[in-house]
């Protein structure tokens, strides 16, 4: 996403095909996209970059419904919306389709049974909901078996600790999480005096107002003590803490800098001992996490843009 939109200025194109080629070169094999990351443009942008690896990764792109409708309206309505992806990005078929939100306005398993057309049909390999609750996935699940759910998680946002990942370890469902370093923050590089502009997220997202960047300095603090005695960094901590929770938590972090590419599947190599996990956890139990993020924050972004 950031490659079009919602973090400022970024790399012109040719500089962000090399950089997901780069990234491919480095091991990364998972490219994450939607159709409405850039009006479209980020899905070609990815159809470019990927074209001479393709069968060499897997590649996810989403879909947003607008609003109620018949069951064989929705069918013809998704097939729209998948087949203009698959133009953009240059492909017969993608291997993950999310649908973007799940909306209680039209039926979890209506969508769920045209994925299983998708499925059938090899358009789609495999399907996903994004920001789903435990009820929708497991409605959908019924249905036609979801691969994926991606949905916001970080050290800073655990709030589907509770149900939803429980419930994806039960049926077998991998977690993508968005957002891993919580908008970057967890990089640690963010100070009070930093200012966002533009269609820059960070503008509304209330874990970057000044107050609450000083008030979660112990979180912080916490991540640069561990990042020191393992030699690696607080975002490479943060992410080694996800990967070391469950083997079917796969996260997405951004990156849009060769030495941030390097350094977020780094974290691959950073093994955390099971009682430096448990340290990390009994610290953070006693750290309150000052904002979020929503998408009712994100939609405020419209009104605020100069």
């Amino acid at each position: 996403m950031g490659f079009s939109h919602g973090y400022g200025p970024g790399p012109n194109d040719d500089e962000a095909i090399d950089l997901m080629r780069r990234a491919f070169d480095l091991g990364c094999t998972f490219f994450d996209t939607a159709e409405v990351y850039g009006a479209g443009e980020n899905e070609r942008l990815v159809g470019r970059a990927l074209a001479p690896i393709r069968n060499q990764v897997v590649l996810a792109t989403k879909f947003h419904l607008a609003g109620p409708m018949s069951r064989a309206q929705l069918g013809k309505d998704i097939r729209a919306h998948l087949d203009a992806s698959l133009a953009r990005l240059g492909t017969d078929h993608v291997e993950l389709y999310y649908q973007h939100r799940v909306r209680d306005s039209i039926p979890v398993e209506d969508v769920a049974s045209v994925m299983g057309e998708l499925i059938a049909e090899g358009k789609i390999l495999g399907w996903g909901q994004s920001q789903s609750t435990e009820k929708q996935i497991r409605r959908a699940h019924a249905v036609t078996p979801l691969t994926a759910i991606q949905s916001e998680y970080s050290i800073m946002e655990r709030m589907f600790e509770k149900d939803v990942i429980p419930a994806c370890e039960e049926l077998g469902i991998g977690f993508v999480p968005f957002s891993p370093l919580a908008s970057g923050f967890l990089s640690g590089k963010v100070t009070a005096n930093d200012t966002f502009t533009g269609d820059d997220v960070r503008r509304v997202i209330t874990r970057f107002d000044k107050e609450n960047i000083r008030a979660n300095q112990p979180l912080l603090d916490l991540l640069n003590a561990f990042a020191k005695d393992k030699g690696a960094t607080p975002a490479q901590i943060s992410l080694a803490w996800m990967l070391h929770k469950k083997d079917f938590i796969v996260p997405i972090p951004g990156m849009r800098k060769v030495e941030r590419i390097k350094e977020n599947l780094g974290a691959a190599d950073v093994n955390l001992t099971e009682e430096e996990f448990e340290r990390i956890e009994t610290e953070l139990a006693r750290i309150e996490i000052h904002g979020n993020r929503t998408d009712e924050d994100i939609a405020k972004l419209r009104n605020v843009i100069s």
